[in-house]
């Protein structure tokens, strides 16, 4: 059944390979070097996006497109990608050049406008990677392209279509482009609230650079927390019977996925066993990921355990507060990313957090710079929510304007 539906009388609706002369490129025999030492550009689907190629970070001989599937598409052909990740990309040769196999040329043609063709083929990219999802790597085939319906209206007709759709994209592209902006501007924002908090200018007015509010001291972690590192080594697959039990067992993924919240839930378990070899940490943990992502960091909301590759700290509630640490971290993951050493894999240690430097206020000015963090970074994530939720609606307003104007509703033509 045909995807087009309630086209204008006066177009006419063809499988693209009816009007279309379409072909697939080629890879040289890497073995031979002479093939990759000449002068004739080679493009390569990773190259391939929305624009325009001018040139090509491989070029090829004119032995290598004698010996080879591969062959010279003329400038201004439209290539799109039919392998991977870079399945249903498109870009404009720019220039004569050659293709591998991973894309095909679609040569241009008389009666229909190559950007209208682009177009077309960029608004049915989710239908053809669909069709590709099934391999194990994504494909699509020149017969699949072949057989996509295309609606044709006149020439001139196609041309005014173009051009309003470059009208509405250029539109729809500057409010994209301004939202991004304001997305950054939220992240720098973000950053110098956490930078502030810790100089003492989110609650303090005056403070002068590289100086502390009176009052604050600077303490090493070890003095105002008790810093100890998880026990566990084991994993499931490889130890079955310390796991499945009653007590849980956080790893730092759970961390990950709610980085400087609150642990709420868990995948996996410890047994009566697994416990003996572990220790329970007590809610209000404040647990850090001390390999691969270094910093990263959550607040148990109930007794559990965790790997070595977890640090858990419990602040001395006299003079440091959890959610005021927390924040700190979250505050200097870059500063604490770069005191693990030049390794294979990155990861620090306890003596390393022990010595670093945290500024104290008191604890009821901790208490209030949690406040100011909370409240501001929760407008912050409302306006991000928003920013996010606008630009996944103009993606879908770029299509809706695509389908509008292959079902011949975008502009009113005279008849």
């Amino acid at each position: 059944m045909s995807e087009i539906n309630h086209i204008p009388k006066h177009w006419q609706l063809k499988k693209l390979g009816e009007v279309c002369i379409t072909t697939s490129g080629g890879t040289p025999n890497r073995g031979n070097s002479k093939f990759y030492q000449g002068n004739i550009p080679w493009v390569k689907s990773g190259e391939l996006d929305r624009g325009l190629i001018l040139d090509t970070e491989e070029k090829i001989s004119e032995e290598a497109i004698k010996n080879s599937s591969a062959k010279v598409f003329p400038k201004g052909t439209l290539l799109i990608a039919l392998y991977g990740a870079t399945i249903g990309k498109l870009a404009f040769l720019g220039i004569d050049a050659a293709t591998n196999q991973a894309i095909c040329g679609i040569f241009k043609n008389e009666n229909i406008d190559s950007n209208y063709l682009y177009h077309f083929l960029f608004y049915k990219k989710p239908s053809l990677v669909k069709q590709g999802i099934g391999g194990a790597q994504p494909n699509i085939s020149q017969g699949i392209l072949k057989n996509l319906e295309l609606p044709i209206p006149p020439l001139p007709e196609q041309l005014t279509i173009v051009s309003k759709i470059e009208e509405l994209f250029s539109e729809l592209d500057n409010g994209i482009t301004q939202l991004k902006t304001a997305q950054q501007q939220l992240k720098v924002y973000r950053q110098s609230l956490l930078k502030w908090a810790f100089e003492g200018k989110l609650t303090n007015k005056n403070v002068k650079d590289g100086e502390l509010p009176k009052g604050w001291k600077v303490a090493y972690l070890k003095d105002v927390c008790e810093i100890k590192r998880g026990k566990s080594k084991h994993r499931p697959r490889n130890e079955p019977s310390l796991f499945g039990g009653k007590y849980p067992f956080i790893q730092t993924g759970d961390i990950r996925e709610v980085n400087g919240g609150y642990i709420t839930k868990y995948s996996q378990t410890y047994s009566e066993m697994g416990l003996q070899q572990s220790k329970l940490w007590p809610k209000g943990t404040l647990c850090i990921t001390i390999a691969a992502n270094i910093g990263e960091t959550a607040i148990l909301s109930f007794p559990a355990c965790f790997p070595d590759s977890v640090v858990g700290l419990l602040c001395n509630q006299g003079k440091l507060l959890n959610k005021y640490t927390n924040y700190f971290f979250i505050s200097h993951k870059s500063k604490l990313e770069k005191l693990a050493p030049a390794t294979a894999q990155k990861n620090i240690n306890v003596d390393i957090l022990e010595k670093v430097n945290i500024p104290l206020p008191k604890l009821d000015e901790q208490q209030l710079i949690v406040d100011e963090l909370e409240s501001k970074l929760t407008v912050c994530d409302k306006i991000e929510e928003t920013i996010s939720q606008s630009l996944q609606q103009a993606e879908t307003l770029r299509q809706c304007i695509l389908k509008k104007a292959f079902e011949g509703k975008l502009v009113k033509m005279k008849q």
